[in-house]
């Protein structure tokens, strides 16, 4: 007859049972940061986002309505090389800007204010793309060497599409003939929506440059000087693999 090991039993329960207490709290950790990431860093920027456009208004003489904000979604919606932003070696510096453009601002100061009516976007631009000074408190980023708002040139802007206010999670729904308006002190400018780069690589600085052309894909962009926006973000979704573009011109600007 066999006989049992009752100690050996109770051991060997107790090893599953501890086993399992790792994997649950490993769950529970794994699910916090999930939260986190998805839920409060959103939270978080957007909170930031929304005052720092309260603030440059009321700078401007314009106090900021209450209900101004940086919505992830179209309104009746719910809801780095990993920087959603593009290499910068090919974006050649913008010359001949016109007199109407914005100065250049400091190194991560929030200076401008984008609007997008179809995405029900308005979110403060701030000089660079750093993570920390600028996409991750929910702003948009302004690429250096590229034309400020106005100026003749490239216009070139980087936001988040995923977590930290995700400011750019539905360019992709742009079309053309959509407005895109930049609000600065002095003036107001008007860009309309031309032409969209569903997906290239992160280091295609050319989508970047003074005159907009994918060095990958030659097809898409311009051949001839202008005054353009570019607004570049990761793609797909929740990956930094890709990055998305989408290109507008100027289309007016209105004194303030």
């Amino acid at each position: 007859m066999v006989q049992r090991n009752p100690r050996g039993r109770r051991l060997a329960a107790r090893g599953l049972w501890s086993g399992a207490e790792v994997v649950v709290t490993l769950g529970v950790v794994l699910l916090l940061l999930v939260v986190h990431q998805l839920w409060w860093t959103n939270r978080q920027a957007r909170a930031d986002a929304r005052h720092k456009v309260q603030s440059l208004e009321r700078e401007w003489g314009r106090p900021g309505s209450e209900d101004a904000g940086v919505p992830s979604a179209p309104p009746g919606e719910g809801a780095d090389t990993d920087t959603d932003a593009v290499g910068e070696g090919g974006g050649a510096p913008a010359g001949g800007a016109r007199a109407a453009a914005a100065a250049a601002p400091r190194w991560d100061q929030a200076y401008a204010v984008i609007r997008i009516p179809r995405l029900g976007l308005t979110a403060p631009v701030a000089q660079g793309i750093s993570k920390s000074g600028v996409l991750d408190k929910g702003y948009v980023g302004h690429y250096p060497r590229t034309a400020q708002p106005g100026g003749a040139g490239n216009f070139a802007l980087a936001g988040h599409r995923n977590t930290h206010g995700e400011p750019f999670r539905y360019i992709n729904r742009l079309r053309r003939g959509d407005r895109i308006t930049v609000e600065t002190r002095e003036r107001v400018y008007t860009y309309v929506v031309d032409k969209t780069l569903a997906q290239t690589a992160a280091r295609d600085s050319g989508v970047i440059a003074a005159v907009p052309r994918s060095n990958l894909k030659p097809a898409f962009g311009y051949s001839e000087p202008g005054s353009y926006v570019t607004l570049t973000t990761c793609t797909p979704e929740f990956t930094s693999r890709y990055r998305l573009v989408v290109w507008g011109k100027l289309a007016g600007v209105q004194e303030r």
